[in-house]
This record gives C-alpha cells, sequence and structure tokens, in this order.
C-alpha cells in the first residue's frame, strides 16, 4: 500500500489532513491557522499540489485563502466558494459526483446530509489504491465496494449525549443539531457493516467530539467489528 495518512489536525477546533500517494502530495481541509499547516508538512508547502475542501465552516476552511495566495490550486463546490468569497484561477469548483484530476489521484465528489450548501465528501484512487474521505455528515447514502484506506467521521456517541444533556453539559439544541449533522459511532458501525471492506488496510475516525465521544473505546468497537488496524486522527 503506497498512501500514507497523517492528520495535522482533527476535531471542531480545526480539521487539517496530509494525504499521499508517494508522487502526488495534497491536503484535505484547511480549518487551521496556514502556520501550522506549514510546520505540519515539514515547511514544504510548495510541494503540495492541491487541497480538498469538504464544506465552508472555519473548523474546514480557515486557511483557504491562504493557500490559494501561496499558489495552491483548492477544490471546492461553488456554494463554498461563494460562502468564503475566495474566486481567481486557484479555485476548482467542482459539482455533486463529478470527478477531478489532482495530480495522480482521481477524484470524486459526493454530497453529504450537513447544514451548510454545498457540504461534499470525497473518493480518491491513485496507482490503483481508494480512499474514502467522509465526514460532517449524519449519514451516507451511498455504498462503496473496495475501499483501501478509510477516513470517517466518528463525532459522538449517543449513550454519551445523552447523559450529557440530562447533566446540563450539553444544550438540547446542540444535541439536535448534533444528531441532524454529524455520524455517531452507532452510525459509523452501521456503515462499516454495509460497505465491502475486504480490501480495506486501514481506518481513520475523525472529528470526534471532545465532550460526547470516547476514543479508545471507539477505536476497541471498530477494531473488534471489522478486524481492521484502527486510528484516532
Amino acid at each position: 500500500m503506497s498512501i500514507t495518512i497523517k492528520a495535522l489536525a482533527s476535531g471542531s477546533s480545526g480539521n487539517c489532513y496530509w494525504i499521499s500517494d508517494s508522487t502526488t502530495p495534497i491536503l484535505i481541509e484547511a480549518g487551521i491557522s496556514i502556520d501550522r499547516i506549514r510546520k505540519g508538512v515539514d515547511f514544504k508547502l510548495s510541494e503540495i499540489q492541491g487541497c480538498l475542501c469538504s464544506h465552508a465552516h472555519a473548523d474546514h476552511s480557515k486557511s483557504i485563502k491562504k493557500l490559494m495566495d501561496a499558489g495552491i490550486d483548492c477544490y471546492m463546490s461553488q456554494p463554498t466558494a461563494e460562502a468564503l468569497k475566495v474566486e481567481g484561477h486557484r479555485l476548482h469548483a467542482v459539482s455533486d459526483k463529478q470527478i477531478f484530476n489532482v495530480g495522480a489521484w482521481a477524484v470524486r465528489a459526493f454530497d453529504v446530509e450537513h447544514d451548510c450548501e454545498g457540504a461534499l465528501g470525497f473518493y480518491l484512487i491513485s496507482h490503483g489504491e481508494s480512499l474514502l474521505y467522509l465526514t460532517d455528515t449524519a449519514y451516507t447514502k451511498y455504498r462503496f465496494n473496495g475501499i483501501n484506506f478509510l477516513m470517517l467521521e466518528a463525532n459522538f456517541d449517543e449513550r454519551i449525549i445523552r447523559e450529557n444533556v440530562a447533566s446540563g453539559e450539553v444544550d438540547r439544541m446542540v444535541k439536535r443539531r448534533t444528531y441532524a449533522n454529524h455520524m455517531s459511532i452507532g452510525r459509523v458501525l452501521d456503515f462499516l457493516k454495509a460497505n465491502d471492506l475486504s480490501k480495506c488496510a486501514e481506518i481513520y475516525l475523525l472529528h470526534l467530539s471532545q465532550q460526547n465521544s470516547d476514543a479508545l473505546d471507539f477505536k476497541k468497537r471498530v477494531q473488534e467489528l471489522t478486524g481492521i488496524p484502527t486510528y484516532i486522527a
């Protein structure tokens, strides 16, 4: 397997991931400061051949403008570009189900269930290997075959968030928004059961809530279900 994944940040305070197929390093998300991104890529920002931005919320898009100013092509939906007020030749607006290329990567964008217009997930293929990136969505209506690497949101545990609401630590409105826009560990397990993981080498769990998740428990449950090495971003 030639795909390498490095989480520079993951969670509601910021998301950014470095992905490489050994020939084309790219970023998925830019939700942290440009200085943190530079440090995270060992100050080799000029080697990054593109950035995929899933949606306009700041924890995914904070440094998009600065990446574009640094000469990096950024790929996002038109509604995301409009919300971020970005334009120019470094902007590549992509649509639901569109396939496009970033270096050696072939990328298919697809719609997700989130409260941000134009939010996307990404399915990437390079040198015969595939990677699925799915976050900030309540669920997905799609099925995927032969995934080699899986990057999947596991934001909250239904039991933990209920207990936090009961104790007053989490507002009921926050709970409703979380349920409507993010993947619970229960939905993650359902997704894993419904998809072909026979060729999957690694699973990365993303965007865990600080209050409403249990990283060690999530990792254990996914590994016990799949038998696949699982990592918490």
